[in-house]
């Protein structure tokens, strides 16, 4: 199952005894539970059928104990046990075995178990894919995050332009969380008649429309050496807001996939979009780039990437030497 059609589920009041939510990203994980906590028991009900306990401050056997129980006030009894990661798997897993292999049918367990996964050959693991619903919770790699913000958009009947989901992908990094909340945001903030624009990222989230690394991408593909200064020097003003390995970690990916542009046979709109993991409406801007750096160009760009990359970590730099200027030097060097 997937994570929609497990909070579908439980919106409809169709419950799993046990839900196992594991994995490196946190974001689906609360979420579920966060569901889960809002919608099976009311406000009356909770102070008699929900326990909600710490895996650091509770045992396996202390959870099974609670697990048998039968609800008092309702129809189930919720118990969720967060950062159930912390729980003495390896001495106490047996009776958590004993309890999937019995559950208490009118329990519902929750086990959100966040930032690493469980082992899938341990006979745990195969029995809570038996006995209930198993997550993983896996991290987002950076070149899906933009679509993974228009997606978020989509589900809620709303439209972003491929520019401000890219501003926002490049910004807010890979923290789903934090990109949920700001996605809220602009959903309450901006009429639902309006598609969301770079102004609005500008005015909600405050990201400069014309002054952030998506903008610096397009410039030194352009080769636009007066707007690419222009751009490098709002961010080395505001390092804070654009912090110096994010924008050369953007400048990176950037690069790397203009190279892999250069050696893709089919260059049409779709399969380079499929191939580099971008939006079609930014095609056009990987071709613009591909005319201005040929193939020895953009490995040589990716070099001095590295070199910069070393060289914002103190490597090879004079000690007053400013992240402004290691940019700005790195900026003449792709352009020239």
């Amino acid at each position: 199952m997937n994570v929609n059609a497990i909070l579908s589920d439980i919106k409809k009041r169709k419950f799993s005894p046990v839900y196992l939510l594991h994995g490196e990203e946190p974001y689906y994980i609360d979420l579920i539970t966060d569901t889960l906590e809002s919608t099976v028991l009311n406000d009356a009900q909770k102070g008699f059928d929900q326990s909600i306990l710490y895996g650091k401050d509770t045992s396996i056997d202390t959870v099974i104990n609670a697990a048998k129980r039968y609800p008092m006030m309702s129809d189930n009894q919720l118990i969720i046990i967060k950062e159930a990661q912390d729980l003495k798997w390896k001495t106490e897993e047996a009776f958590l075995l004993k309890y999937l292999e019995n559950i208490t049918p009118t329990t519902i367990l929750v086990l959100a178990h966040k930032y690493s996964k469980i082992d899938k050959r341990k006979k745990v693991y195969s029995a809570f894919s038996k006995a209930g619903v198993v997550i993983e919770s896996e991290k987002l790699r950076d070149y899906k995050v933009a679509e993974w913000i228009t997606q978020q958009f989509s589900s809620l009947d709303r439209k972003i332009h491929p520019h401000a989901s890219a501003m926002m992908a490049d910004y807010l990094g890979t923290d789903l969380s934090k990109i949920a909340n700001e996605i809220e945001k602009l959903t309450l903030n901006v009429p639902s008649n309006q598609e969301v624009t770079p102004l609005h990222i500008e005015q909600n989230i405050g990201i400069s429309k014309h002054f952030n690394v998506f903008e610096l991408q397009s410039a030194l593909g352009a080769r636009n050496m007066q707007k690419a200064i222009q751009i490098v020097d709002y961010l080395a003003s505001n390092p804070k807001s654009n912090p110096l390995p994010v924008v050369m970690g953007s400048l990176g990916n950037y690069f790397t996939k203009l190279l892999k542009y250069h050696y893709l046979q089919d260059k049409t709109p779709t399969a380079v979009a499929k191939e580099l993991g971008v939006h079609a409406f930014f095609v056009r801007d990987y071709e613009t780039a591909a005319r201005n750096f040929n193939r020895r160009k953009s490995f040589d760009i990716i070099h001095q990437l590295c070199v910069y990359d070393l060289k914002t970590k103190g490597l090879n730099v004079g000690p007053y030497t400013s992240n402004g200027e290691i940019l700005r030097e790195l900026i003449y060097k792709i352009l020239n």
